[in-house]
């Protein structure tokens, strides 16, 4: 397993500075006044989150030395799996659980009666990257991708690519489209963009797991990226965080094209409501991947830290409170800006997230 365990002495030395500047929101003790918090706290999850953890872990550790925190980023679906037997004490995951989850479910380290807590608190767009030799970028609307990743459109010189890519040089290769092997978050945001902006041509609902058997499939973000990357002539997923060095596409949202970054993945949560029918500490939200507003990048991932509102045991619950509470805090949000750029949360929200932080108990 890639583990993320980073101790105090490899903490990154931007981030730790940002951390040790100024007192983090959650009173968290820096430098030579020492930190009287100690344990060790277990999260699994999201791969996408890989890159923030890692900031976010080194950044925690260096301001509470005795503190160990664990996490492996295994995969969303197998972040929540773990979450729900009770073999960790937070999980990541790229979309929220659902309503049929929730009420069905029995989180193991959760008191009997208590809600979760889902704290969006990792947003980033999602990046179609691909390898064409001498292009960079492509504009693409959502009915072209759609085409693309359903094995309708198969070569790069076809008509709807050309028709708003009027100047690349589209070679008449064939397209070979990558997605992820694994139960993903990334996937089920991705099919979500592709089901609500192109529903004519993607058929299919939002789903973790990949719809159909075709294509190529590899395991987790870097997977794709390093199959797309390896390939001549493919395209793929992956976190924007990943792309790296490969062609990335603009999409179509309204009259423009919009390419990814940090401040068009936050407009468009900024811009959606969260999900009806939830717990005060449960801050699901319910993207508008349709929207026509300027500047704004639909094929966003929205990652949650997901914790008991009430544990078992008091063990360790501390913990779990002020690791979440410093990735939710300002320093935490620039750590992962500065490490895997993705999108600071708003003010709003961060308030929000504080209030469901403070309400854990155990």
């Amino acid at each position: 397993m890639n583990r993320i365990r980073t101790t105090a002495a490899v903490a990154l030395a931007a981030v730790a500075a940002s951390v040790l500047s100024s007192c983090a929101v959650n009173e968290m003790s820096t430098g030579d006044t020492g930190s009287t918090l100690d344990g060790y706290v277990v999260g699994a999850g999201s791969s996408a989150q890989g890159a923030a953890q890692q900031s976010w872990v080194a950044a925690f550790q260096t301001a509470h030395p005795a503190v160990t925190v664990d996490y492996d980023p295994a995969g969303s679906g197998a972040g929540r799996d773990t979450f729900m037997e009770g073999a960790s004490d937070f999980a990541g995951s790229d979309r929220a659980y659902t309503a049929d989850e929730l009420a069905e479910g029995r989180f193991g380290r959760c008191a009997p009666d208590s809600t979760v807590i889902e704290l969006p608190l990792y947003i980033s767009p999602i990046a179609v990257v691909f390898r064409l030799d001498d292009v960079d970028t492509l504009d693409l609307d959502p009915a072209t991708i759609a085409g693309i990743f359903a094995g309708d459109i198969t070569d790069w010189n076809d008509p709807a690519i050309a028709a708003t890519n009027p100047e690349a040089a589209l070679p008449d290769l064939p397209i070979t489209a990558v997605h992820r092997s694994d139960d993903s978050g990334t996937t089920e945001n991705f099919t979500d963009y592709l089901h609500a902006a192109a529903p004519e041509v993607w058929e299919w609902e939002a789903d973790g797991v990949w719809p159909f058997s075709g294509g190529e499939a590899a395991q987790g973000n870097s997977g794709v990226v390093d199959t797309v990357g390896n390939g001549v002539g493919t395209i793929g997923y992956a976190d924007a965080s990943r792309a790296g060095d490969l062609g990335t596409a603009a999409v179509r949202v309204g009259d423009e094209f919009v390419s990814f970054s940090p401040e068009a993945a936050a407009a468009i949560v900024d811009a959606s409501p969260l999900e009806e029918r939830r717990a005060d500490g449960d801050l699901a939200i319910s993207l508008d991947r349709t929207t026509e507003q300027a500047g704004v990048y639909p094929i966003v991932l929205v990652s949650y830290l997901i914790a008991c509102e009430q544990y078992a045991s008091p063990r360790n619950v501390e913990v779990v409170r002020e690791y979440l509470a410093y990735i939710a805090s300002e320093e935490g949000q620039r750590a992962a800006a500065v490490g895997a750029g993705s999108a600071p949360i708003s003010e709003s929200l961060r308030e929000r997230a504080m209030q469901a932080i403070e309400s854990i108990s155990g």
